[in-house]
């Protein structure tokens, strides 16, 4: 009996190799922290917090009440000084009813000048004496401005230690803020690549559950550390990024373009530690090509040796076949 044809052993698509521009990047890794931070702080002291109004993971606007202190003693001293300023302006009142009888006299003769200069220098004390008691009632207006304490910028809080009962000291820290909820990436460069990264230069990271995020350096640090050999790089991310201040991430910086030669990721297959793709012939059997690659983008991946751009690659499934194994094709492109 003849020999039956061999059966394909899978159906499969091929690409053709894509000549692409693409940038050099330097790889980078660094923390996750706070664009800036606000530190908010008690301005008074000796009073009793009675309410906290947010929490950590709070999303805050400037001007937001956050905490409340115990007003009682500080309005009871507002009070107290209201009175004393209307004791001072009844002083000013008569001290200044007496110069001025004293200035209509001075003519005349009827009063001594020792007399005139005590009830006119009586009316200079009284003045200030209710400057300094208006003074002290603007202070503890101020105070009483004090025991409610509000979000210096909007923000996201990621540190309470405000207690609803505790008395607070003055300059005591409440809470602490990112402020705009800015998070930038501190990422740690070798200082081999210094002269090539600027201001501007397009960052990418891969953040939580693999997700890429599009970025800007924003600084180069001043100093290279002479532990490491490496230096700081300040990378600026949107305003609404959503990732975990303190994360460790992984990523590259992008400097000028050159021409790359790319296949899908689905077409690199892994075996014993060495990378290949699958490659067709004009027989439809493919065979095993060993092939290096070098950057990777946007699920494509750069091939630096092994192929050129004539080559039809197997698109996705290589793990699948063997070398030589033939293989039905659905399509080309």
């Amino acid at each position: 009996m003849a020999d039956q044809p061999a059966a394909p052993t899978l159906t499969v698509s091929l690409v053709m190799p894509r000549q692409r521009e693409w940038p050099e990047t330097i790889p980078a890794s660094g923390w996750l922290k706070p664009w800036q931070e606000a530190i908010i702080a008690s301005e008074t002291g000796g009073l009793r917090i009675t309410e906290v109004l947010v929490d950590v993971g709070s999303a805050v606007t400037k001007g937001q009440t956050l905490v409340r202190l115990s007003q009682d003693t500080v309005r009871a001293d507002l009070r107290k000084q209201e009175a004393a300023v209307e004791t001072a302006k009844a002083s000013l009142a008569k001290a200044r009813a007496n110069a001025d009888r004293a200035r209509q006299l001075r003519p005349s003769g009827a009063l001594s000048d020792e007399k005139i200069a005590e009830r006119l220098t009586d009316e200079q004390t009284a003045i200030a004496g209710l400057e300094s008691e208006m003074a002290a009632l603007e202070s503890q207006k101020i105070k009483l401005d004090q025991t409610t304490i509000t979000a210096v910028d909007d923000g996201l809080v990621t540190s309470r230690t405000a207690d609803l009962g505790a008395v607070v000291s003055t300059g005591t820290e409440l809470f602490r803020l990112v402020r705009q909820q800015r998070v930038e990436w501190q990422a740690e460069v070798s200082a081999h690549y210094l002269a090539s990264i600027t201001e501007g230069l397009s960052v990418e990271i891969r953040g939580p559950g693999g997700r890429r995020i599009q970025g800007k350096v924003r600084l180069v640090g001043p100093s290279v550390s002479t532990g490491t050999g490496r230096v700081i790089v300040y990378v600026a991310f949107p305003a609404d990024l959503e990732s975990r201040v303190g994360l460790y991430v992984t990523g590259s910086i992008e400097l000028q373009l050159s021409p790359a030669l790319t296949v899908p990721e689905t077409a690199i297959v892994f075996r014993d530690g060495i990378t290949y793709v699958f490659a067709a012939d004009k027989d439809d059997r493919v065979r095993r090509v060993r092939v290096e690659t070098g950057r990777r983008k946007n699920d494509e991946v750069e091939i630096v040796s092994g192929i050129d751009q004539s080559a039809k690659i197997v698109a996705a499934g290589g793990a699948f076949l063997s070398d030589n194994a033939l293989v039905s094709i659905a399509g080309e492109r």
